[in-house]
């Protein structure tokens, strides 16, 4: 339940060592780079970005390399294949593909070069077919697409409108161009969009008879073959087939080289780290014999880092206190159980620099009320089993989606403990099957209560319980509030108010109003009775007189104090946000024991298992995720909201350090024996 405390780090050493420090230093990953050296204290820095961005190409054509493989090499992967993680590649391993990265990268270049080679076959094999289809109109033509005629006579090609007839043609010449003596006109096909012809006639007469046609919408083709168009669509036909063949031996060829799909991945990652390397380098002052590398460092790494590089280099490393204005990354550290839930604080944000990290009290509240909101044994049991297999199954996945898998393990452990004292085992699944397949109802008594058969009873505990939430969150901030050396605020702000709330429920619970809703009537002595109305009282004339304390006009700080009170309305407004654990938990149970009694519709007998199996499957399995995400949903809003709005800020900075920032592999350190 911590921030772990950061220190500022300077290494200052010889050139000579720049290289090898800085790959101990990505190693370990400890350092989040903050250079404070500049050229005015006489350094200077190196201009990397050619380097950088030569490295960050040749990381890029491996990544095309792997898409081109998946493409055409695809590897067979499970449904749960993106929780394995990065392959742990052992450092012998992983040198000796370094050593071999131009032979690496040279595959990689044929293997781009193929699948361009590739792309444009098949954008060649598209313009080859447009052609066919444009010669298809013209394939009952016995001459050439372009052939002039004879001497004499002339043919002209060309289209017409769909419903275009010779006789249609004859009579438009015989308008158009009545000195025109032989013609013939042969419509070679007719579809939807037009008709196709070809005319004979005089070739002195040509140019009238085009000129008359053209009147009537007559349309030279766009495209015309230098042979008769059944052997130019043969000769397409014959390319196409030529260029598919090609294709089939490049897509051959690429599969044969899936081989090189792990030397791929590694040589990737590599070029990745050195990007990030000299992207660093760039940054570094440096003199002509030494470099300043500067950071931040979580105190428990610094003798880690004075013993990997202090002892080994000829290096001067000083290490100091951030100065007070200096806000340093954050890093969360919290035991198994609570570290489960970081990644929803940091979703909300991290804590800054001085803030309480409330990452363990909301542990234990988040996995409290999802169990609460989902509240269903079965349920719970299936989410626990689920969780606890993939996390043995995939002991390499990332640490987020690890701390997620894990945070529902707990999640349904929560689950199954409500489910047991809820009486809830896939909603009453027990007294149907019983009562409908064995004729006699059998009931799994709940340990503690039916929330169906008492809702107003959960409803008062969930109250209760967020009650319990906020109160905890305002003790926070007074926790801070000392913590920062601010006693009177402390008292202002956090000690007023809680005799004030105090105070109304005290006097709410005697009520008739809160007998109604509890179904019970609850007496106070009269001494308690009197403390409340005290407490009341105090709370509202504290608030009232200290609220607007930084305002000198008694009139305004009367004024500000008054609506500070009239916050309670917030605090009502969050209190009865809690009804919410009612609501889900009530929706479970409801949805689940609809789902069962559908599925006792269809009676005994093999037919009514069989049916209600169906039924069962499908309804639960809806039901359980439609819940599940319910309650992630809502345990979500009462921290971020409820909780969380009574004393946390966020803003903090994620820590970011120079390390080994891979895609497919982890580096495994091997000890030579």
């Amino acid at each position: 339940m911590a921030v772990l405390q950061m220190q500022r780090i300077s290494i200052c050493a010889l050139k000579r060592d720049r290289k090898d420090i800085l790959e101990n230093l990505q190693s370990m990953g400890v350092i989040e780079m903050n250079q404070v050296a500049g050229e005015d204290d006489g350094f200077e820095k190196m201009d990397t970005q050619n380097a950088k961005v030569g490295f960050e190409k040749k990381a890029q054509l491996s990544e095309n390399a792997l898409a081109i493989l998946d493409l055409y090499a695809p590897q067979k992967q499970s449904l749960l294949s993106s929780l394995e993680g990065k392959a742990l590649v052992g450092q012998k391993k992983f040198n000796n593909t370094v050593a071999a990265k131009e032979t690496i990268i040279a595959k990689a270049d044929t293997l781009v070069a193929m699948n361009k080679e590739i792309a444009e076959n098949k954008a060649n094999i598209l313009k080859l077919s447009n052609q066919i289809e444009s010669l298809s109109p013209w394939l009952n033509l016995d001459v050439p697409m372009n052939y002039k005629g004879t001497d004499k006579v002339a043919m002209l090609l060309g289209t017409m409108a769909a419903d275009t007839a010779p006789d249609t043609v004859y009579a438009r010449i015989a308008t158009h161009a009545r000195e025109t003596d032989a013609v013939d006109v042969e419509i070679i096909r007719t579809d939807k969009d037009a008709a196709y012809l070809v005319v004979f006639c005089l070739r002195d007469d040509a140019a009238a008879v085009e000129e008359a046609l053209r009147a009537g919408g007559f349309a030279r083709p766009s495209q015309v073959a230098d042979k008769k168009p059944a052997e130019k669509k043969a000769d397409l036909e014959a390319e196409i087939k030529k260029l598919n063949n090609e294709i089939e031996k490049k897509e051959e060829e690429i599969r044969t080289m899936a081989s090189c799909r792990e030397d791929l991945k590694i040589i990737g990652d590599y070029f990745r780290m050195r990007a990030d390397k000299y992207e660093i380098l760039g940054t570094l002052p440096q003199s002509q014999r030494t470099f300043v590398v500067s950071g931040y460092i979580p105190v428990k790494a610094v003798d880690a880092v004075k013993k990997a590089i202090g002892e080994v280099y000829d290096c001067v490393i000083d290490v100091e206190d951030l100065k007070e204005d200096e806000e340093a990354p954050t890093i969360l550290s919290n035991n198994a159980f609570s570290s489960s839930v970081e990644g929803v604080l940091e979703s909300y944000g991290l804590p800054h620099k001085g803030e309480f990290d409330p990452t363990t009290i909301m542990s234990f509240f988040y996995v409290f009320f999802f169990g609460m909101m989902l509240s269903d044994a079965a349920y719970g049991a299936i989410i626990a089993i689920a969780c606890f297999i993939v996390l043995k199954k995939f002991p390499r996945m990332g640490e987020g989606m690890h701390k997620s898998i894990k945070m529902f393990m707990f999640c349904g452990i929560s689950t199954l403990v409500w489910g047991i004292l809820f009486g809830g085992y896939f909603g009453n699944v027990v007294d149907i099957v019983s009562g409908t397949f064995f004729g006699k109802t059998v009931t799994v008594p709940a340990l503690w209560f039916v929330p169906l058969n008492d809702p107003m009873r959960l409803l008062v505990y969930s109250l209760a319980f967020g009650v319990v939430h906020l109160f905890v969150g305002l003790g926070i901030k007074g926790y801070m509030l000392l913590k920062d050396g601010k006693p009177l605020d402390f008292f202002c702000d956090v000690i007023l108010w809680y005799a004030f709330l105090i105070g109304l429920l005290l006097m709410l619970i005697p009520t008739d109003i809160f007998a109604s809703i509890a179904q019970t009537k609850i007496t106070f002595p009269p001494f308690l009775n009197m403390l409340a109305k005290a407490l009341a009282i105090i709370g509202v004339v504290g608030l009232v007189l200290m609220s607007g304390r930084e305002n000198k006009n008694p009139a305004l700080r009367i004024a500000l104090g008054a609506y500070d009170v009239y916050n309670i309305t917030g605090w009502l407004s969050d209190v009865l946000s809690y009804s919410r654990l009612l609501a889900l938990g009530l929706a479970t149970g409801v949805i689940a024991s609809v789902v069962n009694q559908m599925g006792s519709m269809f009676g005994k007998g093999i037919v009514g298992i069989i049916g209600f199996l169906i039924v069962f499957i499908i309804g639960h399995t809806l039901n359980l995720a439609i819940n599940l995400l319910g309650a992630y949903v809502h345990t979500n809003r009462l921290q971020f909201v409820e909780f969380f709005g009574k004393f946390y800020e966020g803003g903090g900075k994620p820590f970011e350090p120079f390390k080994s920032d891979t895609k497919y592999v982890d580096i495994k350190e091997e000890t030579l024996s």
